[in-house]
């Protein structure tokens, strides 16, 4: 079995869910999109991940505000506004009868072209909108476990060629730096940025804690995580000493704990970087804390609807 943040509970209810495809509706087995799709052909597309969670689609304006930004960034114009999207979310969850435990994929892609081509003027079609709900609750075993990290080779690109806060399909090196650590035997990779600081994770933000401080990258080279902004909330509304900064593998190999951050799978403990043990090589003490305060959220949230 694959093991990683992404792990998820088996549910049989995803066999039978509804894809919203450009507000038609159609059985997982049969949403289809065209070969001359821009996503397709060039990675040309932006995307958000959300969480219903009671009824309540957690954090999504924090998701649109993002999604907003990346469409802006690559010249993309949305044809609707955050509460029209906002609708068509929910459309598609109502017909799936979804309430909880649901994790949702938007993609929105420039749309169909002519001819195989980078050109966006070659664009026939407005942006095509893909909303995929599915019944995702975490692992708690994976959870517990925790995962291992391999540090890989491929860099976190400098923002004046690919930004790293843009949350867009071009995702090919991340693939790569994924595919180095699996083959190095751990879970999931760890990046550095273009001067080989720590940066972030293939899928998800890094954390590491020394003497209860808890560190993370500065946001220059990484995706800005919607949990990884909740943890940094939670740590200064708690009094926990937090730093966005440089640091190198020399302080992460001599961290007391580390962990991950991501929408699917919140916090997520780190054992082992690069085959060494981090700390006790478990679930460590901090990292529940924070866990538990950021779930603290999640249903402070969902309590103000």
């Amino acid at each position: 079995m694959v093991h990683g943040t992404h792990n998820a509970q088996e549910d049989s209810r995803n066999d039978t869910i509804l894809i919203s495809i450009n507000d038609e509706l159609f059985p997982r087995n049969e949403a289809k999109i065209s070969v001359f799709d821009s996503g397709y052909l060039v990675g040309d597309g932006v995307w958000e991940a959300l969480r219903l969670h009671q009824g309540v689609l957690v954090f999504i304006e924090d998701h649109f505000n993002r999604l907003w930004q990346s469409a802006k960034t690559v010249g993309m114009v949305l044809p609707f506004t955050k509460k029209e999207l906002t609708q068509k979310v929910w459309d598609t969850l109502n017909v799936n009868g979804m309430t909880d435990d649901v994790h949702v994929r938007i993609m929105v892609t420039r749309g169909i072209k002519k001819t195989p081509s980078q050109d966006p003027r070659l664009t026939i079609s407005g942006p095509n909108v893909v909303i995929i709900p599915e019944y995702k609750k975490a692992s708690k075993v994976s959870k517990e476990k925790g995962i291992t990290l391999f540090t890989s080779t491929i860099r976190r690109g400098s923002p004046d060629y690919l930004d790293p806060r843009l949350n867009c399909h071009s995702k090919l090196h991340e693939v790569q730096a994924l595919i180095q650590a699996i083959e190095a035997g751990a879970d999931e990779a760890l990046m550095l940025d273009v001067n080989g600081f720590v940066a972030t994770c293939n899928a998800t933000n890094f954390f590491m804690i020394k003497n209860n401080e808890v560190w993370t990258s500065t946001s220059k080279y990484c995706m800005n995580g919607i949990t990884r902004a909740k943890v940094i909330e939670v740590c200064k509304a708690n009094n926990i000493p937090c730093f966005e900064k440089d640091f190198s593998l020399f302080d992460v190999y001599g961290a007391d704990e580390a962990f991950v951050t991501g929408t699917f799978g919140g916090l997520t403990p780190v054992t082992k970087i690069d085959g060494r043990q981090i700390g006790e090589g478990k679930y460590g003490k901090m990292t529940r804390k924070l866990n538990d305060l950021y779930e603290k959220l999640i249903q402070k949230t969902i309590a103000n609807g």
